[in-house]
């Protein structure tokens, strides 16, 4: 098969598709790649590189999409890339069509064969795909957390974890999942108070033992409520598979925080949990309302691209050499990741927000 990989345009974007030893294992395989030109230098790779390997490197994204059957990338489309879709392209990227109907719409028309990473389920109900992204975006949550507390950035300006004659900082994360796992982590780590809330008492408790000054609470609306308007960062990290994040923070509640609190809600992606949430890129990445900092960036872990494409590429390795054969709609983790095909919305949770 055919497959391509064009430069990530969006703002700040520096990951890849697929690094150079995730291509060598396409190639080893017999099948054709063609990398647009230095899509690959901000995460650390060089063109020489690829072509080491046995891609060939084009000059520009109309050549991928040109000779491309298989789009492999990490961000969803710009609206520059629609039109360079066919019918006949199998698209393979992040999509959160549920946040973003425009561009479902531009797929729709086109016709193609779209699958999303972060929809590709495990039996188990586990993301392989979304999984690496989220480690990487709780992360990230945390540090930006710590960080705009600064009050030169208009935090509050308090150290998160405190010192002694002084108080610590209070978190709470929405969400103990992978993203908000991280996110609880590291927060922890630095010596914060963190209220983590989930309804699934296993991860509740798996929280409780990343130390004495974690707490796990069920997602009680008023419990929920209470510890958002005390917070001195609140992170969101609330995911429907395929379907646009609810609200579990109304714009009322945020109104009550004190101002130079701070607001990062990785869900921004599919909506945001956080209904004062709108999404933010890395050139302009916050926003202040009621005097709360908002942190919403789409693309969180495109700060630190090598990591992220190191280990995104790892898990894509697999998914994208069973995509170049027949037959691969027989994976059901793969058939999850459908969202649209042939003119018609596939995803099921897709279809419950956008129809």
């Amino acid at each position: 098969m055919r497959i391509g990989i064009p430069k990530e345009i969006k703002v700040l974007e520096g990951r890849v598709g697929l690094i150079p030893a995730a291509v060598a294992e396409l190639v080893r395989h017999g099948h054709e790649v063609c990398v647009e030109q230095s899509a690959g230098i901000l995460s650390g790779y060089s063109d020489d590189q690829y072509q080491a390997i046995g891609a060939e490197i084009v000059p520009d994204a109309e050549t991928v999409y040109g000779k491309a059957e298989l789009v492999v990338k990490v961000k969803e489309p710009q609206p520059s890339e629609v039109p360079q879709l066919r019918a006949d392209h199998m698209l393979f990227s992040y999509l959160h069509l549920a946040a973003e109907p425009e561009l479902a719409g531009g797929l729709l028309d086109v016709g193609l064969t779209a699958l999303a990473f972060e929809t590709v389920e495990e039996a188990d109900g586990r993301l392989p795909l979304l999984a690496p992204m989220s480690d990487i975006a709780g992360r990230i949550a945390a540090q930006v957390g710590v960080h705009y507390l600064h009050r030169p950035l208009g935090g509050k300006g308090i150290l998160l974890g405190g010192l002694p004659a002084a108080q610590r900082g209070r978190v709470v994360v929405l969400g103990a999942g992978v993203a908000g796992g991280n996110a609880a982590t590291v927060a922890a780590a630095v010596g914060a108070e963190v209220t983590v809330f989930d309804r699934d008492r296993e991860k509740l408790a798996a929280m409780r033992t990343l130390g004495g000054n974690v707490t796990g609470l069920y997602s009680y609306s008023e419990q929920i409520e209470k510890a958002v308007i005390s917070a001195d960062l609140v992170i969101g990290a609330v995911l429907v598979t395929g379907e646009r994040a609810p609200h579990l923070v109304s714009a009322e509640v945020v109104r009550q925080m004190e101002p130079g609190s701070v607001v990062v809600d990785i869900s921004v992606d599919q909506g945001g949990c956080i209904e004062t949430t709108k999404p933010t890129t890395y050139a302009h990445p916050t926003f202040v309302w009621e005097g709360v900092v908002h942190f919403g960036v789409t693309n969180m872990p495109g700060a630190v691209p090598k990591t992220s494409s190191q280990v995104l590429s790892a898990a894509l390795i697999r998914p994208v050499l069973a995509l170049a054969e027949d037959g691969w709609e027989k994976d059901p983790a793969l058939a999850a990741g459908i969202n649209v095909r042939a003119g018609q919305i596939i995803h099921p949770g897709l279809k419950k927000s956008l129809t």
